[in-house]
């Protein structure tokens, strides 16, 4: 994204995204000052990353109360953004594909693990870049197709994982959601992969769904993936970077709003 304002440096993760999000913050260009929308931002990991950079204004826009308080009990719970003025950071409810801002309101826009979940996700693209100014940056992520296939067929219908209340409804194609976003005037500058130790937890829920988060193979990942997020240990950040172009959960595609301020 093009700006004269001075670039930010990454406090948060040392320049590199965090194992819990999904995003690359330093793909988004930012710079002080800017305005930052995450579209579905559920707890708020995104936007509380985003906050420790500094300098930025952050809305974090979702239709789950519940996780919009948890999300608001994270934010108070960060110490202060290291070497950069402080930014400010905002919850709200909102739908997707009716956002309450005005035209070319933000400077980047990121919208993880959403579509996935809405029946018409063509209208969120088109609130998307209806917010976003001329040539702000974009980040979308989707689950990856063949992972998520797994689930899908190990935890099927009535009753399993693509059929709970507000779940997956649909499988991405890259190729397919990239054309889906670039028509909508967007250029895609990059794509990558990510949380390549994720995907076996899913695997798990899915094998055990009856139980889920409650039989003890599950639990035990899941106690392993919370160890390697808060310790970060040299091996498991290895493996995942061998991993993840191989089995990484999500897609993750960066896009530049095309046009010109």
């Amino acid at each position: 994204m093009a700006s004269d304002r001075a670039a930010l440096p990454l406090a948060y993760g040392r320049g590199e995204s965090e194992p819990m999000l999904t995003a690359r913050l330093q793909h988004l260009g930012l710079s002080a000052g800017d305005r930052v929308l995450d579209l579905g931002c559920g707890e708020g990991r995104h936007v509380h990353g985003l906050y420790m950079i500094g300098g930025l204004e952050i809305d974090g826009i979702d239709l789950d109360a519940e996780a919009l308080e948890k999300a608001e009990v994270g934010l108070s719970s960060l110490p202060p953004p290291r070497g950069s003025d402080d930014g400010v950071a905002r919850f709200a409810q909102g739908d997707a594909t009716a956002l309450m801002f005005e035209d070319n309101t933000f400077d980047a826009v990121i919208c993880s693990e959403v579509l996935e979940h809405l029946p018409d996700y063509h209208a969120a693209i088109a609130e998307i870049r209806r917010v976003l100014k001329p040539g702000g940056g974009l980040c979308i992520s989707v689950p990856r197709a063949w992972p998520e296939r797994i689930c899908w067929h190990l935890a099927p219908p009535p009753d399993g994982y693509p059929f709970q209340p507000g779940g997956h409804i649909r499988i991405f194609d890259k190729v397919d959601l990239k054309i889906s976003i670039e028509r909508k005037g967007f250029r895609m500058v990059r794509r990558h992969y990510a949380h390549g130790l994720h995907a076996p937890l899913w695997w798990l829920k899915c094998a055990f769904w009856a139980r889920r988060d409650d039989h003890p193979w599950v639990k035990t990942y899941h106690r392993f993936l919370v160890w390697d997020i808060m310790k970060r240990p040299p091996l498991t950040r290895v493996l995942d970077a061998l991993l993840t172009p191989v089995m990484g959960k999500s897609l993750v595609m960066y896009f530049e709003k095309e046009g010109k301020l």
